[in-house]
C-alpha cells in the first residue's frame, strides 16, 4: 500500500517545534506525532499550539496536552473522530488508508524500534502512532512517533498488532479517523476564533503554583520512591508542564502576527517556565538519588513567570475580543 503523505524514514527532517536546542525538544507522544503529520502535510502545526493556554494542573498532575479536534478542524479543515474498532486494528489501519484515511492508534511501545534505548523490547508502554505505509507481505510499517517519522519490520510488525492473536484483545486500543481536507491549507480566519476559545477555558488561579505545592509535597515520596517511580513522576507533572508553556511561548509569537500585537511580550516568561521545570527535574532526579534538595524558590520563579503570561495573553485577547464584537 502506498504512502498516503509523501513522506519517508531515510532523512526525515522534523519540524522546527523538535529541535535539538529547544528546552523540551519532546511533549508526549501525542502532541508529538500531531506536530510532524501537520508539517508533513505543508501546514504549520504553531496555529494549533493555542491549546496550551487551556492546559491546568489537577492536583496530581499536569494536563497531558493535545491539539484539540475542534481546533484541528478549525484551522486545518481536517477531522478527527473516535473510531468503533470491531475487527483487528491493522483491517482498519488498512481501510482506512484505503479510502484516505490516517489513523491515530494506541500501541505498545515495546515494539517501537524508535524507543530504542527508552524502551524497545525492554518495557511494555501504552503510546500513539500514526501509520502512514503498510505492507503486510513484506511486514512493514512506516509510522509517525514522537518527533520523526519511523519504520518497522518483522516480528516488531506482527507484535503491534498483535498478529498472533485469533480474536481483538479484551481491551481494544483507542483508534481515531483522521479525515483530510480535499485541499489542506490554514484558515487563517479562524485563528482569533480558536486562541478566544481555548482563553475562555484557561484554568483559575494559578496552577503552576499549585503544581509547585505538589512538588514539595511530593518530595519525601520521590526520595524514597527511586529514580524509577521518578521518571513516571516528572513525566506526569514536570515534564509535561514545561513543555506546555514553551509550546504557550510559540503560541504567543504567533498570535502576535496573527491579528493580537503585544502577546509575544508573553513568550520570554513562558519560557522561563519551561527552563524551570527542567531545572525542578535535574534537582528532583537528585533528590531521588537521595540527596538534599530545594526547588521552593525555582517553583515560586516559575508561578510568577506563568502569572504575568498569561495575564497578557488574556488581556490582549480579551481586548481584541471586545473590539471585533463592536465591530460587528
Amino acid at each position: 500500500m502506498s504512502r498516503l503523505i509523501d513522506v519517508t524514514p531515510d532523512g526525515y527532517q522534523p519540524h522546527a517545534l523538535h529541535r535539538d536546542d529547544r528546552v523540551w525538544a519532546q511533549t508526549n507522544c501525542y502532541m508529538d506525532l500531531w506536530i510532524e503529520v501537520l508539517h508533513s502535510l505543508d501546514l504549520d502545526p504553531v496555529p494549533g499550539l493555542v491549546c496550551a493556554f487551556a492546559s491546568r494542573f489537577d492536583g496530581k498532575q499536569w494536563t497531558f496536552l493535545k491539539y484539540k479536534a475542534e481546533d484541528i478542524f478549525a484551522l486545518y479543515g481536517i477531522d478527527v473522530a473516535e473510531m468503533n474498532v470491531w475487527r483487528a486494528p491493522l483491517v482498519h489501519v488498512e481501510d482506512n488508508l484505503e479510502v484516505g484515511m490516517l489513523s491515530t492508534v494506541e500501541v505498545d511501545g515495546f515494539w517501537l524500534p524508535d524507543t530504542l534505548g527508552a524502551g524497545y523490547h525492554e518495557t511494555r508502554s501504552k503510546t500513539t502512532i500514526v501509520p502512514n505505509r503498510v505492507d503486510r507481505g513484506a511486514r512493514e510499517l512506516e509510522y509517525f512517533h514522537n518527533s520523526g517519522y519511523h519504520l518497522l519490520r518483522g516480528d516488531d510488525f506482527a507484535g503491534v498488532f498483535d498478529l498472533d492473536r485469533a480474536s481483538l484483545p479484551q481491551f481494544v486500543p483507542y483508534v481515531e479517523q483522521i479525515r483530510l481536507a480535499p485541499t489542506p491549507a490554514i484558515n487563517v480566519g479562524n485563528v482569533a476564533e480558536v486562541a478566544r476559545r481555548n482563553i475562555a477555558v484557561r484554568a483559575p488561579g494559578n496552577p503552576v503554583r499549585d503544581l509547585g505545592h505538589r512538588v514539595i509535597e511530593d518530595l519525601e515520596w520521590v526520595r524514597s520512591a527511586g529514580m524509577g517511580a521518578f521518571h513516571l513522576w516528572s513525566f506526569g507533572l514536570l515534564r509535561q508542564c514545561g513543555a506546555t508553556a514553551e509550546l504557550a511561548a510559540d503560541a504567543s509569537e504567533y498570535l502576535d502576527t496573527a491579528g493580537f500585537p503585544g502577546t509575544a511580550g508573553a513568550a520570554a516568561g513562558f519560557r522561563a517556565v519551561a527552563a524551570g521545570a527542567k531545572s525542578v527535574q535535574f534537582q528532583m532526579a537528585r533528590a531521588a538519588r537521595g540527596r538534599s534538595v530545594n526547588p521552593r524558590e525555582q517553583l515560586d520563579e516559575m508561578a510568577r513567570s506563568w502569572e504575568e503570561s498569561m495575564d497578557v495573553v488574556s488581556e490582549i485577547i480579551g481586548i481584541e475580543s471586545q473590539r471585533h464584537l463592536r465591530l460587528v
